[in-house]
């Protein structure tokens, strides 16, 4: 049974296998501090334009929010996210058990908005309750929606109005900054935000996610914060070496522009049949809405989330697509409409 359930089933593309083979046997420098992740790392600088960021390989996205976190905030103050953010909905709570409270906001669309930031920076005004410091959202978001550059600078100005940190979960912000219509580009994001994530778990790495820190207040002693939450890899090469293979000749948003691409064409599919979408998402994510008897047909077939009901006869479904989705695949689900 095929499954369109998440774009990391696949272990990982052949070509950043095939390079970590090459390293296999050569002595390298531990804890990132290898030549390899150097080289990487001077590769995505160089794309996102990131001239004095910080740049550190993480093994996963929830370790890189919980520990960006971590680093950002004191034990009396809070981030902020939409009530759908990855780390007040599917992170187990890594936050709050860290000791730092999370504030949420309802979504548009998966979408964090400037004045419900505002509101709760104005509700919690005193010493009685803690203090907002940080704003963290996604690109693309849970919804597979993305934030415009008009709308990302909107939401960076409120922060700095608030003197908030914006820190952006980028597991998906490959298929985002390639998406249709997308009006920002990767060297534009040291201007919008104050820290954001490349993620390489989503797009054809076997593991391992980019953290790029801008804001000079977070940068400091952050190997520290690495290394007390046991992400600080003995043996960095390996995520450095997935990441020198993606940001050679831009493989990376090549990998990502396929997953859209597939995905598009099935959003197009359901529509051209009469089905309606629940967001308008442009990435690699859609969210057709189906009659239940509908979903029954395609599950003899298809593993995919069930994501939301809408009423007693028609249920939202999630499906996603990566850099390996198979072609024949989409068609077949799409002869099944």
């Amino acid at each position: 049974m095929y499954s369109f359930k998440d774009d990391y089933s696949e272990l990982g593309h052949e070509k950043l296998l095939n390079g970590l083979y090459e390293l296999s046997k050569i002595q390298m420098d531990g804890y990132g501090l290898d030549s390899v992740s150097q080289e990487a790392k001077e590769l995505i600088k160089k794309r996102f334009a990131l001239t004095d960021a910080d740049v550190h390989f993480i093994s996963g996205g929830t370790q890189t929010n919980m520990i960006l976190c971590n680093c950002a905030l004191s034990p009396i103050e809070a981030a902020i996210a939409a009530d759908t953010g990855h780390i007040c909905v599917h992170e187990c709570g890594t936050v709050e058990h860290n000791g730092n409270k999370i504030l949420t906001a309802p979504n548009r669309e998966g979408k964090l908005l400037p004045y419900s930031i505002e509101e709760v920076c104005n509700t919690h005004a005193d010493e009685h309750m803690v203090h907002p410091k940080l704003v963290f959202i996604s690109q693309a978001t849970e919804k597979g929606t993305v934030y415009s550059k008009r709308e990302l600078a909107d939401l960076y100005d409120v922060c700095k109005k608030h003197g908030l940190y914006l820190y952006i979960d980028g597991a998906r912000l490959g298929t985002a900054l390639v998406s249709e219509g997308m009006d920002i580009k990767p060297e534009d994001m040291a201007q919008l935000c104050d820290a954001f994530y490349i993620g390489g778990t989503k797009n054809g790495s076997p593991l391992g996610e980019a953290l790029c820190i801008i804001n000079d207040n977070l940068k400091e002693r952050f190997r520290y914060y690495l290394k007390q939450h046991g992400a600080l890899l003995a043996k960095g090469a390996l995520i450095g070496s997935f990441f020198k293979t993606l940001f050679t000749d831009d493989f990376y948003f090549e990998l990502a522009r396929y997953s859209n691409k597939t995905a598009q064409k099935l959003a197009k599919a359901f529509i051209s049949k009469g089905y309606k979408l629940s967001s308008a998402s442009s990435a690699n994510m859609i969210f057709p809405i189906l009659p239940n008897e509908k979903i029954a047909e395609l599950q003899k077939s298809f593993k995919f989330h069930i994501w939301e009901k809408m009423d007693d006869s028609n249920t939202v479904i999630r499906l996603v697509c990566s850099w390996a989705t198979a072609e024949d695949e989409t068609n077949k689900m799409i002869s099944m409409l």
